[in-house]
C-alpha cells in the first residue's frame, strides 16, 4: 500500500489536473499493469525539452512497471490539429509526417526505456475505417459538444471558417484511446478537450474510460510564450552541449524554478533547499549551473555537462561578466523585430543609435559573446540573449 501511495505522489508531481483522481487511485491499487498512452503529431522533426515534460512522466510510469505507448499521430498529423489556432491549420504531406516520425523514434529513447516502450502509429487503425465506420464514429459526438471547445467557439462567434475535417481531429484522437484500450492518457493542458473526447468515446464503445493527466506547457526561453520551434524560444534535446547549457543559463532566475519543477528529476525537498539557499543570499547563477548540468547530462553525459560549464565560464565570466546583470524586456515592432541599434539604446547600453552604430563598427558590441557587425540587423521577437557594449556594459535582454 505504501508503494502505491509513493507511486501516486510521484505521478501527481508537476501535473496540472487529474481526471478522475479517485479512479486513478483504484486502478493503481488493483495492481494491474496499466496501459499509459501519449500521442505526438510529428509536425516538426525535433523534440524540445518542452515535449519532455510529458515524456518524463511516461518514464515514471515505466519505472512503476506499467506499459507505455508512444503514439505517433501519422494519420491525425495529416489532418492538422486545430488546437489553439484561429485559422485552419495547414495539413502535412504523408512524406513530411513520416520523415518527422523517424526522427521522433530516434530521440525519445534518450528518456524512455526502448525495451519497455511500445511505439504505435495511428494510421494502423484509422486507415482501416470504412466510410460506414467513420459515419458511426461521427454519430457518437455532436456539433454542440464540438463548439464547446474554446478555439472552435471563438472562430464560430467571430464568423471565421471552420472546416468540417477539423471536427475529425479530436474524434480521431479520441478513437486512438478506443483502439489502444488505454487506461491513462497524458497530454498538455491545451489538449484537455481532445483527451476528454477519448474518455467519452471509450464509454460509447463499452470500454472503461481512461484517466487523464494534463501537464503544464513549459514556457520557452522568453519566459512568456510556450516553448516552440516556430518561435525560436526552444531547447532541442539534440542541441550540442554548449548550446543547451548556454540556452538554459539565459533564462531568468524566476523561470529557473519552473524548469526545476517540470524538468528536473531531483526530489522536491532538494529543490526547496536550493530556494532557501538563494533566499539566504546564494547567487542564483550557481543553482542554475546545477540545472544546466542535470539537463545536459541527461541528453549527453556528465563529462559533456562539465565541459559545457567550463566553456560557459571561460566564454562569459572570467573577469568579464558581472554577477548582477540587469534583465530587460523590450517590445518588438509590428514587423516582429527591433533593430540592434534601438535595442542597445533602449537598454541604455549606449546614449544614442548613432553611438550604437559607432560601437558596432569598432567591434565593441557582442551578443552572447559573439561580435556583431551590422547595427541594422533585426533582433527578432522571442530572442533572449546577453548584450555587451565595451568591457563593462552588459544586459540580459529579451524581445517580447
Amino acid at each position: 500500500m505504501s508503494d502505491m501511495l509513493e507511486g501516486l505522489e510521484l505521478i501527481k508531481r508537476g501535473t496540472e489536473e487529474i481526471i478522475q483522481l479517485s479512479e486513478l487511485e483504484e486502478k493503481l491499487k488493483s495492481g494491474k499493469k496499466l496501459r499509459v498512452k501519449a500521442g505526438f503529431d510529428p509536425t516538426a522533426p525535433d523534440i524540445h525539452v518542452g515535449h519532455t515534460v510529458l515524456i518524463n512522466k511516461m518514464r515514471q510510469f515505466q519505472m512503476m512497471g506499467h506499459e507505455v505507448i508512444f503514439l505517433i499521430g501519422d494519420f491525425t498529423g495529416r489532418i492538422g490539429d486545430p488546437t489553439g489556432k484561429n485559422v485552419t491549420r495547414k495539413a502535412l504531406t504523408e512524406e513530411e509526417v513520416m520523415a518527422n516520425a523517424e526522427t521522433y523514434k530516434q530521440q525519445i529513447f534518450k528518456i524512455l526505456d526502448p525495451e519497455l516502450t511500445e511505439i504505435r502509429f495511428n494510421s494502423e487503425w484509422c486507415n482501416k475505417l470504412s466510410p460506414s465506420d467513420m459515419i458511426q464514429l461521427m454519430a457518437k459526438y455532436t456539433v454542440a459538444r464540438m463548439l464547446e471547445r474554446d478555439d472552435f467557439d471563438k472562430r464560430y462567434k467571430s464568423g471565421q471558417p471552420i472546416a468540417i475535417h477539423e471536427f475529425l481531429y479530436p474524434l480521431m484522437q479520441g478513437y486512438d484511446s478506443v483502439a489502444l484500450k488505454s487506461d491513462i492518457e497524458l497530454g498538455g493542458t491545451d489538449q484537455k478537450f481532445n483527451l476528454l473526447v477519448g474518455r467519452d468515446l471509450q464509454k460509447a464503445y463499452g470500454q472503461s474510460p481512461q484517466q487523464i493527466l494534463t501537464m503544464p506547457l513549459l514556457e520557452g526561453l522568453d519566459g512568456v510564450q510556450k516553448m516552440s520551434k516556430s518561435l525560436n524560444n526552444y531547447i532541442g534535446i539534440n542541441d550540442a552541449p554548449d548550446d543547451m547549457f548556454g540556452k538554459i543559463m539565459s533564462i531568468s532566475d524566476e523561470l529557473m524554478w519552473r524548469y526545476f519543477e517540470l524538468l528536473s528529476f531531483r526530489a522536491g525537498s532538494e529543490i526547496e533547499q536550493f530556494k532557501a539557499e538563494v533566499a539566504a543570499g546564494k547567487n542564483p547563477r550557481d543553482i542554475k549551473f546545477e540545472l544546466c548540468k542535470e539537463i545536459v547530462s541527461r541528453f549527453h553525459d556528465e563529462q559533456a555537462a562539465e565541459k559545457a560549464q567550463q566553456n560557459f565560464i571561460a566564454r562569459f565570466q572570467k573577469g568579464a561578466m558581472p554577477d548582477d546583470i540587469v534583465e530587460i524586456s523590450l517590445a518588438a515592432n509590428d514587423d516582429g523585430g527591433l533593430p540592434l541599434a534601438n535595442v542597445l539604446k533602449e537598454a541604455q547600453l549606449v546614449s544614442s543609435t548613432s553611438e550604437a552604430m559607432r560601437m558596432v563598427k569598432q567591434g565593441a558590441v557582442k551578443i552572447d559573446a559573439e561580435k556583431v557587425s551590422d547595427p541594422r540587423q533585426s533582433i527578432l521577437k522571442g530572442t533572449q540573449a546577453i548584450f555587451q557594449v565595451g568591457k563593462r556594459k552588459f544586459a540580459k535582454i529579451k524581445i517580447i
